[in-house]
This record gives structure tokens, sequence and C-alpha cells, in this order.
């Protein structure tokens, strides 16, 4: 076997705007220094069998059809390789990540050619569709272009992405973690459902809620800019506060973050999780020390946060 092509992809956090960003709200998001690598090899033999890489394979090739491009010879037969260290199903944009970087290997591989990261986005945010049924495009656009971006979703065609050309400021990543409140037991497709479901018996609530998470959004633009610790953490109290008016949040993981509020403050990011657990909370520490004493002493999974500049990119 001989590797061909591996593309990488970060993956992402959310700081505000989950859920009101499907209801045409903006959203906050950056990518982590989390990667994840996808590889396609030769292979003389028939390729093992994925129904979502097959899903991937086929959007990719259906676009290049389409696009009247030519598809290379000898392509049927191939094994892929999938290296990551992102955590699965804990709303860090795993899935995302692997649309990305295989969407972009497989662009490549069949047609020989690279292509923009905007048409890798393009289709990753098709095969999302496949893995969240209603997603916004936020976490694959995060995953494909990187650093931070302010994110809205106007139509299913139309998305403004706009790239900030800052990132989060020293002085509050270092205080940044990001602590596992457990793998939810439900999809992100069930929780964006429980979300479309709570505003259709309770549309001038959700709206209400969706309009301060956007204020909310904003303010968070504004601590990174003016680079003020306070109106930080006070964003983040306020976003978990709307996000479990919308009932994201099972009650284990707001418990846990009541304990943790002797240490700072913190909000789930991501889908969240109702039944169980929440998947990981972006975590801003006043008391550090103490913090990692209880998380260690209780044995809860944590690390300290890393911000990327670096989205999709080809690996030698």
């Amino acid at each position: 076997m001989k590797k061909i092509i591996t593309y990488s992809a970060p993956a992402k956090v959310i700081l505000s705007g989950e859920h009101a960003v499907i209801f045409n709200k903006p959203a906050l998001a950056l990518a982590l220094a989390l990667r994840l690598n996808f590889s396609l090899l030769n292979a003389g033999s028939k390729r093992k069998n994925n129904t979502n890489i097959d899903f991937i394979s086929k959007t990719v090739k259906n676009y290049l059809k389409s696009q009247k491009k030519k598809i290379l010879s000898n392509r049927d037969l191939y094994q892929y390789v999938i290296k990551s260290s992102i955590p699965i199903k804990r709303g860090l944009g795993s899935s995302a990540a692997l649309s990305v970087a295989a969407s972009a290997t497989f662009l490549e591989y069949y047609s020989g050619e690279t292509y923009p990261n905007e048409i890798v986005n393009n289709l990753s945010y098709k095969i999302e569709k496949r893995f969240h049924d209603n997603p916004s495009g936020v976490d694959n656009s995060a995953c494909c272009f990187g650093g931070l971006i302010y994110f809205r979703k106007e139509f299913n065609f139309l998305k403004n992405i706009s790239q900030l050309n800052f990132i989060i400021p020293k002085k509050i990543e270092e205080k940044l973690y990001l602590i596992d409140s457990g793998p939810p037991l439900e999809k992100t497709s069930e929780m964006i459902n429980l979300v479309a479901d709570f505003y259709r018996r309770h549309p001038k609530k959700a709206a209400d809620i969706f309009n301060d998470i956007e204020k909310t959004t904003r303010r968070f633009v504004v601590s990174i800019i003016k680079e003020d610790e306070h109106l930080f953490a006070e964003s983040l109290k306020n976003n978990n506060v709307l996000l479990n008016k919308l009932g994201i949040i099972s009650a284990r993981t707001q418990n846990l973050l009541l304990d943790l509020n002797k240490f700072g403050v913190g909000k789930v990011t991501g889908a969240g999780g109702r039944s169980e657990n929440s998947g990981f909370i972006l975590f801003f520490a006043f008391d550090e020390s103490r913090l990692i004493h209880y998380l260690m002493l209780n044995k809860i999974n944590y690390f300290k946060f890393k911000q990327s500049v670096e989205g999709l990119k080809k690996e030698p």
C-alpha cells in the first residue's frame, strides 16, 4: 500500500450561537488545535465498506460529474485511514472535521486537482446534512476555514461566513479549559429537532431566547476585541443560562456547572444533551489550581483550551 493523499481539518468550538444559528441568528466559532487526518491509499483489493465514507465519495463524484470533470481511471479500489485527536460525540465537530478533510481528499483523489476551501465547505455542508438532518453549516465552516469565524445562515443557499482577523487574546485563552461532562445519549440531529419542537410550541418564548443569544454573541466579539476578561466571563455565563432555557442541558451537567462555579464560569458548547450528559463545557477559570484539583479528584476529563488559525490543510 502507498499513501496517495492526506488532508486534515481541526476541531471546533462554538463560543455562542448554538441552535439559534439554525434560526438565522449569528454564531461565533473557532478552530481548536485538535485535528483529524483523512488519508486515501492505493489498494489492490476490495476496500472496506463504510456507509458514511461511501456517501462522501459519492457526493464528491456527483459534484465532479456536474462540473463535467473527468474522473481518473482505476480509482474504485482504495483504502482509507482516519487518525484523529478529536473526541467524538462531544460537541467539538468530529463529524464536521471528517466531512471537510474527506471531501478535500476525495476531490483530489478523483480529479487530480486541489479545490478552493469554498467548494470543499459547500460539499461538506451537504454531507453534514446527512449526518445531522438540519445543520446550520457553522461546524463545517469553522473546521474548513480555521481561526475565528462569525457565521450567519440566511438561507440554505446563502450563508455569510466572516473570517475575523483577530483571535481570542492570550490573557483570556490561558484561563480557558474544555471539561468533559460525558457523551450525550442524544444525537446532534435529535437535539436540533428538540429545539425546533420547542420553537413550534413556544414561538414567542423561543424567539426571545434566540434574540438574547444574538446579543450575547455580539458581546463575545466585543469582549475579544477589547480583551475584556470580565465581559467574556459574563457572556459565557449568560450564554449557558439561555441554552438551559432552550432545554439542551441535562440536570447532571447543570449540577456539574454549579459545582464548578466555585472556580469560574462555563457553558455547554455544541448541540448539548438532555438525558444524561451534554458534551464538553467551555470553562473560564478564576482559580485554575483549585479547578484542576477538583477535576482530578472527581476523575473528570479535561484539557487546556488551545485555539488554531489553521483550517483545512494538505498534509505531506
